[in-house]
């Protein structure tokens, strides 16, 4: 994926070094000696990247195979539409789900961007053929342009012209949102934020003018966890920067486990107009 990184100040392509990666420019970013590059210019607000603790959390629970499902919903409909690129997947945390639909999708070359260097560490790990990139997904990615044949978007921030930008002509972007009945028992018995009812709505709009609806599958079904893997669940989601330490240790002392949830979730296939 390296031919299709960009430098993120100047959009010259990027050579990489031993330990960094330079544009002709002469600017320089940091390779990690996990395996990831940095191309995060500070311009996002730091708080809105996953901490260490939380993507932590987050990779505990998704090693519980809890979510396993819907890896493999995503994956099993990706392959149905892949016909050739990049996989880029936007906000790609630990990299769970860009590393299924590479294993469904063998030819493909998979990109994991994400501002958390926490997750982006991880996701560089996650499979030989992910690249993992350390940028704001809100923001100009540092991708060239018409590079992906598939883009993923897995209860991450949906930037529409970036996912735009980014796929090759008639591209496919998917991507997965939760419902309004997923994790519903749990924002009932410990709190957790509760979903948009208008998510899905505000999704349609924001990419209307620039993609064509294919088709919408929900899934569903009912895990039981347990109070560790409850715990995984506040800690892991935007509710851990809402709730201190003490008030989760209360909230989960009242859990009687084992906790049936819902999880519902709906996989939307867009294409590139």
């Amino acid at each position: 994926m390296w031919d299709a990184l960009v430098c993120p100040i100047c959009d010259e392509g990027l050579v990489r070094m031993p330990t960094s990666a330079r544009c002709r420019n002469g600017h320089s970013f940091d390779i990690a000696r996990q395996g990831y590059l940095n191309l995060s210019t500070g311009r996002a607000a730091p708080r809105s990247a996953d901490t260490a603790a939380m993507v932590q959390a987050r990779a505990a629970f998704l090693a519980t195979g809890h979510f396993r499902p819907l890896a493999h919903a995503l994956a099993e409909r990706a392959a149905s539409l892949y016909e050739g690129g990049s996989v880029i997947d936007a906000g790609a945390g630990t990299g769970y789900h860009l590393a299924a639909v590479l294993d469904r999708i063998p030819s493909a070359e998979g990109l994991a961007l994400d501002l958390s260097k926490f997750a982006a560490r991880r996701a560089a790990r996650a499979h030989p053929r992910i690249t993992a990139v350390v940028t704001d997904v809100w923001g100009r990615w540092p991708v060239r342009g018409g590079r992906a044949g598939l883009v993923l978007d897995v209860f991450a921030p949906r930037n529409g012209p970036e996912f735009h930008r980014v796929l090759r002509p008639g591209g496919v972007l998917l991507v997965m949102t939760p419902t309004t009945d997923h994790l519903r028992e749990l924002r009932e018995h410990v709190g957790l934020l509760s979903v948009d009812e208008r998510k899905d709505a505000r999704l349609a709009d924001r990419l209307g003018e620039l993609f064509e609806p294919v088709d919408v599958e929900e899934h569903r079904y009912t895990p039981a966890l347990s109070k560790d893997d409850v715990e995984h669940v506040i800690r892991m989601g935007p509710s851990a920067h809402h709730l201190e330490d003490a008030e989760i240790r209360e909230r989960l002392d009242a859990v009687v486990e084992p906790v049936k949830v819902t999880v519902s979730v709906l996989v939307s296939a867009y294409r590139a107009r």
